[in-house]
């Protein structure tokens, strides 16, 4: 449930095409100018058991760092990946200079949070498909003369994403873990203990149906749009022993669980 990649870049770069390609998460893809207002996560394969969790970081613009729009809470979210993909629209079809689009949003970065800016980047230059092999070069450069990875993609149709994809698996192994932020949260032992504990049904192969009587007080105070909230429930789950039960019954990764309301695919 939280996220191993983050995707950053304006608004209309393509990042919902890049994560809707990628993994079975499924956002609203239109051809308008205004940015999806909460992260999508989805999951990206690698086969062999191993997987990545991939977050459409909501469009940052000019001015983020100081709470323009919703800037606050689109970087908070940046904290909370160990690797950005930087997705920039190197065409410049709406005569947008991809240069000045890169250093603007990790100068916003920066001014928000001087770690932000350190955080491992690997850069995407999306819609090949308008731009001129002179631009496409021309743009890889100015990314490679600063020390970062490049990588042409046109996204709606694929090209250029699984080695993108790729690339950013091959990174995240010589990086540390996820970090995690503590919240307020409702005592645990003290709910089981009250309230008991729970129960797991396989009503199909694949799909697990967790209940569990103190469960829905969690629940009042879970956002799944919110990566502190999934946080939170990630811990519930895995401290009352369910995650531990569900491996027990031989759980697979990528098979369903059911927690009351939320659904979510079984990541080991």
């Amino acid at each position: 449930l939280l996220a191993d990649v983050g995707l950053i870049g304006y608004p209309s770069v393509g990042k919902s095409s890049l994560i809707s390609v990628v993994s079975q998460a499924k956002p609203k893809i239109a051809d308008y100018h205004f940015t999806t207002l909460s992260p999508n996560l989805g999951v990206v394969y690698m086969g062999e058991g191993n997987s990545f969790v991939i977050a459409d970081i909501p469009g940052l613009i000019d001015g983020a760092s100081e709470g323009i729009g919703l800037g606050h809470e689109f970087l908070r979210h940046v904290e909370r990946c160990r690797l950005l993909i930087h997705i920039v629209d190197v065409s410049g079809f709406e005569g947008r200079d991809p240069k000045a689009d890169f250093e603007n949003i990790n100068n916003e970065l920066k001014k928000f949070d001087p770690e932000l800016a350190e955080k491992p980047q690997i850069v995407a230059g999306n819609k090949i498909d308008m731009a001129e092999p002179e631009q496409i070069e021309d743009f890889k450069a100015f990314i490679e003369s600063q020390g970062l990875e490049y990588y042409s993609i046109c996204a709606p149709i694929s090209e250029g994403t699984q080695e993108l994809m790729n690339a950013a698996w091959k990174k995240l192994q010589s990086l540390p873990p996820i970090k995690e932020y503590a919240s307020e949260e409702i005592p645990l032992e003290s709910l089981v203990k009250q309230d008991g504990g729970f129960t797991i049904t396989e009503p199909e192969s694949g799909t697990f149906i967790v209940e569990a009587p103190w469960f829905p007080r969690v629940l009042k105070g879970v956002d799944t749009e919110d990566y502190e909230s999934l946080q939170y429930m990630q811990r519930v789950l895995e401290k009352s022993g369910i995650f531990d039960a569900l491996r027990q019954r031989g759980i697979k990764e990528g098979d369903t669980v059911i927690v009351y309301d939320i659904e979510f695919e079984y990541v080991p």
